[in-house]
């Protein structure tokens, strides 16, 4: 808290950059050189900086270089309204926490979101008891994009199936498709659509030499095996009753 009668400075008067609002500049451990944040240095730089060994900093307004912490022992200006001292993260308020199973900060408030150990990850509370366990899955990349998700700045989504993909990611995916691009499992709920087609299929009669062609279907859904009447708008899952399935190919026959 600033004392009485002094000029409380704002990070974000100070400057920062594209990724955070801060009031200093972070000097990297690997190549002493100095960087808004970790994200502008490994953008201009062909290795990364590691967040953990930061130790030095250096004030924008009074350019004094000196230990990592949330004021300048210069001028006094604030260098962020949150500071992690693990993290070595300076940023405006956006209800940051530090959590300590993740080994990084998350966004906020700590109140609405739970770490769920198997998969590694906080969570929405909204998704306790409500979501399928990936061991780590936090630590695997974006199927899509092939960037890290654990540690990025964009947020995850998680699928039906557990996997995940940045939002940005998905929003991209749902303009192409609806199935994860790992296991093929729906993406979200199509059960409207499904009788959509169930309609669609029963007022389309297939060509004479297919009426009565029996197919083995897998569904990617349920993961249960059918055998189906064959259509070409599609096969539906006697189990689940999903039309996302693929035709196994070895048991095509006709019904005599």
């Amino acid at each position: 808290m600033a004392a009485v009668g002094e000029e409380r400075r704002e990070p974000e008067r100070d400057g920062g950059c594209e990724h955070y609002r801060r009031g200093c500049l972070l000097r990297a451990p690997c190549c002493g050189k100095l960087y808004p944040c970790r994200l502008c240095h490994d953008g201009a730089e062909e290795h990364r900086l590691d967040r953990f060994r930061v130790a030095e900093v250096q004030c924008t307004r009074c350019r004094l270089l000196q230990k990592a912490q949330q004021r300048c022992e210069g001028c006094s200006s604030l260098f962020g309204e949150y500071y992690c001292d693990v993290c070595h993260l300076f940023d405006r308020d956006k209800k940051q926490y530090h959590c300590d199973e993740c080994g990084i900060c998350r966004i906020g408030p700590k109140e609405d979101f739970f770490h769920c150990p198997k998969c590694n990850l906080c969570l929405s509370l909204s998704l306790r008891g409500k979501h399928k366990c990936i061991e780590n899955v936090s630590r695997q990349d974006c199927p899509i994009c092939l960037e890290d998700i654990h540690t990025s700045r964009v947020e995850a989504r998680v699928l039906p199936c557990g996997h995940l993909l940045h939002n940005t990611c998905y929003e991209e995916m749902l303009k192409e498709g609806y199935r994860c691009p790992l296991c093929m499992h729906s993406a979200l709920d199509m059960r409207r659509y499904w009788r959509q087609l169930d309609d669609e299929v029963a007022q389309t009669p297939m060509p004479s030499e297919y009426q009565n062609m029996m197919v083995e279907i897998l569904c990617n859904d349920c993961n249960s095996r059918s055998t189906v009447q064959f259509h070409l708008l599609g096969m539906k899952c006697t189990n689940c009753e999903s039309y996302n399935t693929a035709q196994d190919g070895k048991s095509k026959q006709p019904v005599e």
